[in-house]
């Protein structure tokens, strides 16, 4: 059997826990710190969610919710150097978070060069953005996948997850 590692970031708010959690075959795994430092708020938190599933008989994925605060980028190299892929969630309701997503990937893709895709998460909101207008709002070539996403449904998630596999299969055949 083979495990595979892949990470999970946003924004905060944008669904990591809940995307973990709605997929984990075993019950979440979360630490959580308050950050201690000048000019930190009192509320800030980092959360490490942990989350296993099953993908096929052969292939187990380990899920690794981590914070996308780049002060902490210690914590993204202990998760993130062994990762085959990123899933980096956009609240897609809140359109003011789009810009620090594109952060967020690019952060992480300086780390290892790995396959991604960005999910436009909460797509059962009204106000939802989909997933083609988040691509134009952030510019985004053709060729990044952005999928759209409801992190409280297991199928949705295991439909982002499946998406990811199938970028990684094609990134190791070339």
């Amino acid at each position: 059997m083979q495990t595979v590692r892949v990470v999970v970031s946003g924004v905060g708010g944008s669904g990591k826990t809940t995307f973990v959690r709605a997929i984990s075959e075993v019950g979440l795994v979360s630490t959580e710190r308050c950050p201690a430092g000048e000019g930190t708020s009192p509320h800030a938190k980092i959360v490490v969610d942990f989350g296993r599933v099953a993908m096929a008989p052969d292939l187990v994925l380990h899920l690794f919710g981590v914070p996308a605060l780049q002060a902490f980028d210690l914590l993204w190299w202990i998760h993130c150097a062994e990762a085959v892929g990123w899933v980096i969630l956009v609240d897609s309701t809140r359109p003011e978070t789009f810009r620090d997503a594109l952060k967020i990937a690019d952060f992480a893709k300086s780390f290892r060069d790995t396959p991604c895709v960005i999910v436009a998460n909460k797509q059962d909101a009204e106000n939802a953005w989909g997933p083609e207008e988040l691509r134009l709002a952030l510019r985004l070539p053709t060729d990044v996948p952005v999928l759209p996403c409801v992190a409280t449904d297991r199928d949705s998630v295991k439909n982002v997850l499946l998406e990811l596999l199938y970028l990684v299969l094609q990134a190791t055949a070339c």
